[in-house]
């Protein structure tokens, strides 16, 4: 069969896994802040030498980009800021009242929004206000995301002296219509510029986020965008592909035709040109949609099978514990997932309240925890082994039968207690996870769940 018959065959609706079980099969019956706060304590006992890792979503952008699904709040009023600071100190300050000792940070990242939408003096303040009742591990791992088109001079010195090493820039593509179409203009100076201040600086890790199958996106497209990255040579690159999910984030995402959109086979055409041309440049592909240079910590962890993917993506700190901060943030102890409510009025309202904002979240059962062990040693390593699990014979049984059809064309190598992806499978991996996952299969159809794993 051709790659081409493939992709045609498997290019259906799935989840991204950056949890097991994926947002829409979690329970959400039993949460409340008292049941959170004891799974967090349970994490914190059982594995504090690990330390935490911390993500802060800051929601503010000036400007809606009508590509993305990330959870946001559009203003030009910069007054926002203290007051939404404030908040998340105050939510910080919940959970440290809450732990019996300090705890041990050994990542942070901001995300968004826009980060960079708040002043350096208002990120210097924030974080500040994070570490100071908390212990910073000496390894620590501190990034931001930054908006080329505001991200400073003052931004990058101010960060990088409290210890942030590593930055991602958006850049999405560099072609004017397709910018146009997805209201995020940014030229290419722009983008050096940024890129330039934070190599000056010290930055260690620079990250440049493209995304391929957006609105009149084509070959050449995608062939010049590569060739701009490449004059830069960001340490990673993250290559995602654009998720059409209109019905979920409503207007934004219809401010252009559908039919402008690569699909199928025209849009995979898009990723592997891109990673042939970053193959060639010295980059090497990790995990899903990601590449990183032999010299970045990204690559290392993925030989030495260290790697690990939680709600920021990929990382490098396999911590159990990762508190979520913020308007719509999600935290995992390992045990339970909890994400706060979704709009800036409702979490300022019930922070003030002095309560942790979540509003949904789910239980993992120990068929959740080994079905996700699995889903991870996939998405991070292309392997897994099942030798000591204890899912039920059905469910085992289950498992592999969805898998076998993957086995035939090619995907995956199962053997008597492994799965090993192929050089193929890697094409399929959102597919070959979903044979593993429980809940998708268990349930009702529902195409409108997921974008398409192509």
């Amino acid at each position: 069969m051709s790659l081409n018959d493939l992709i045609n065959k498997y290019n259906v609706p799935g989840p991204r896994y950056t949890s097991y079980p994926t947002v829409p099969f979690w329970d959400s019956v039993d949460i409340s802040q008292e049941k959170w706060l004891e799974s967090v304590l349970k994490s914190f006992a059982l594995h504090k030498k690990d330390g935490i890792s911390l993500y802060i979503h800051l929601p503010y952008c000036e400007s809606l980009c009508t590509f993305c699904g990330c959870h946001k709040h559009i203003t030009k009023q910069h007054s926002v800021e203290k007051e939404y600071i404030e908040a998340v100190i105050n939510e910080w300050h919940i959970y440290l009242n809450s732990l019996p000792s300090k705890p041990l940070i050994k990542e942070i990242h901001l995300g968004g929004g826009t980060p960079t939408f708040f002043s350096a003096e208002n990120l210097h303040y924030l974080i500040s206000g994070i570490i100071s009742k908390a212990e910073l591990s000496k390894n620590a791992e501190l990034g931001f995301e930054g908006h080329p088109n505001n991200t400073t001079k003052e931004h990058l010195k101010t960060l990088y002296d409290i210890n942030f090493r590593r930055v991602s820039f958006g850049v999405q593509d560099y072609n004017i219509k397709i910018q146009k179409a997805i209201n995020r203009i940014q030229p290419f100076e722009n983008v050096k510029k940024a890129h330039d201040l934070a190599k000056d600086i010290g930055y260690s890790s620079i990250s440049h986020d493209l995304v391929y199958g957006l609105p009149h996106q084509n070959i050449n497209h995608i062939k010049e965008s590569i060739e701009l990255t490449n004059q830069l040579k960001p340490d990673r690159i993250s290559l995602y592909s654009y998720a059409h999910v209109p019905w979920i984030k409503g207007l934004g995402q219809r401010g252009f035709d559908e039919n402008d959109i690569p699909n199928g086979d025209e849009k995979r055409a898009l990723y592997e040109l891109s990673k042939e041309l970053l193959i060639l440049n010295g980059y090497h592909e990790i995990g899903m949609d990601h590449f990183a240079l032999e010299t970045d910590s990204l690559f290392h962890s993925f030989k030495e099978n260290k790697l690990h993917r939680n709600f920021m993506g990929y990382t490098t700190n396999p911590t159990k514990l990762m508190i979520g901060l913020g308007m719509s943030s999600i935290s995992d102890s390992w045990y339970c997932f909890a994400q706060n409510v979704k709009t800036v009025k409702e979490y300022l309202s019930l922070v003030n309240m002095n309560k942790i904002p979540i509003f949904r979240g789910h239980h993992l059962t120990q068929d959740d925890l080994i079905i996700r062990k699995h889903i991870l040693n996939l998405m991070c390593n292309f392997h897994t082994n099942w030798k000591d699990d204890f899912i039920s014979h059905q469910q085992y049984n289950s498992i592999i039968k969805r898998l076998k059809p993957l086995e035939k064309d090619g995907l995956v190598e199962i053997n008597n207690n492994s799965l090993k992806i192929s050089e193929l499978g890697k094409v399929f991996i959102r597919n070959i996870c979903m044979c593993f996952d429980i809940h998708l299969n268990n349930s009702v159809k529902n195409t409108n769940k997921f974008s398409k794993t192509i």
